[in-house]
């Protein structure tokens, strides 16, 4: 039996608290950006009391959330009404361990640090196994509430987050068939370096240069918003409609929960975007040896990337209004998935010719 290296298990868990910390670390950045960002849209100061420029109201938040009552509905079913939000959060912090955040480099002793969690060949196939389990939380919620709007709620997040995972994954397709593997490191790796588009313009290797993925992207693009609850596709909460969905009963830290797993569900599809079309932790025209300063440059890229994307969820929620239920489940059946299958064609024919 071989001994244990101490060496990769130091840097495994050294690893696993960063991505860690900065998942959790998620939710209160994003609380705030929302509310600075909403306010800046509809004109008007947002949260600018509780430390400079209401950076502290976060804080404020999740203090609220543990000093709160913790009810609990008289008819409720308590086993499942109590584990439903982790239904929810732990798909959000485990699907980010197959995604890669920086441009590995070599230590000092000569060995190769990979910044990723769990470099497996099937790393897209886990992830969407993974999140497909946060439709359970949701459903489960609102049946174990007793409550016919939470009920309402989950039935409508399931069609929803079904329906939508189909155009979701179908769009990824054409991003591994380009890349050739299911592993996400290989995925980035393939955007690396540069092409010339038409003849005329040279553009980093990104898929979303290139004219064969423009579909996928879109597609993909909208259909995480469906995935996210985001509006304007948020009809698993509609507060006009439904008080709150699938969580009007839940109070506390449970609802707190759930609140944390939306935004954790934004960073990781925010992330997996970024991997799949905008390059992933790649820095255009940047080619040096693959030593600490390029990975820490590939880590700000990255990092930029994603904030950027999480920010466009903050634009669009407070821009678009929320559509019908019934143009949601048409434009995902009778639009998106034509499209997700339509692009994968597009993207055979152009790998036939060569063109990619």
């Amino acid at each position: 039996m071989h001994g244990i290296d101490w060496v990769d298990v130091g840097l495994s868990g050294l690893k696993i608290a960063v991505v860690l910390g900065a998942m959790l670390n998620v939710t209160p950045i994003m609380v705030w950006v929302e509310r600075r960002g909403s306010a800046l849209i509809q004109d008007r100061p947002g949260p600018n009391r509780v430390g400079p420029f209401g950076l502290f109201q976060s804080f404020a938040d999740a203090l609220k959330f543990i000093l709160k009552e913790d009810m609990l509905p008289a008819k409720a079913n308590k086993v499942l009404y109590t584990i439903a939000p982790m239904f929810g959060l732990i798909p959000a912090l485990t699907t980010i361990a197959v995604v890669p955040w920086g441009r590995p480099f070599l230590l000092p002793s000569g060995r190769l640090f990979e910044p990723i969690i769990a470099n497996v060949n099937i790393g897209i196939l886990l992830i969407f196994a993974l999140a497909s389990m946060g439709v359970y939380g949701i459903v489960m919620a609102g049946w174990a509430s007793a409550n016919k709007y939470s009920l309402f709620g989950g039935i409508r997040a399931s069609a929803q987050m079904i329906s939508y995972e189909l155009s979701l994954t179908l769009a990824a397709v054409s991003v591994l068939m380009a890349a050739g593997s299911l592993s996400l490191p290989d995925v980035v790796w393939r955007q690396t370096g540069s092409f010339v588009l038409f003849n005329a313009v040279k553009l980093p290797a990104w898929n979303i240069f290139s004219p064969a993925m423009w579909i996928a992207f879109v597609v993909f693009f909208v259909s995480a918003f469906a995935e996210t609850n985001r509006l304007p596709f948020d009809f698993a909460e509609a507060e006009a409609e439904l008080v709150a969905g699938y969580h009007t009963e839940y109070s506390s830290m449970k609802f707190a929960l759930f609140f944390m797993s939306e935004y954790m569900a934004m960073a990781t599809m925010s992330a997996l975007i970024t991997t799949l079309f905008l390059g992933g932790w790649d820095i255009p025209w940047y080619n040096e040896p693959p030593n600490a300063l390029g990975f820490a440059l590939s880590v700000i890229a990255f990092t930029v990337k994603v904030s950027a994307l999480l920010f466009v969820f903050v634009w669009v929620r407070w821009t678009i209004p929320r559509l019908k239920y019934d143009l949601l489940m048409k434009l995902g059946w009778k639009v998106f998935l034509p499209l997700a299958v339509i692009n994968i064609v597009i993207v055979a024919l152009f790998i036939a010719r060569r063109w990619i």
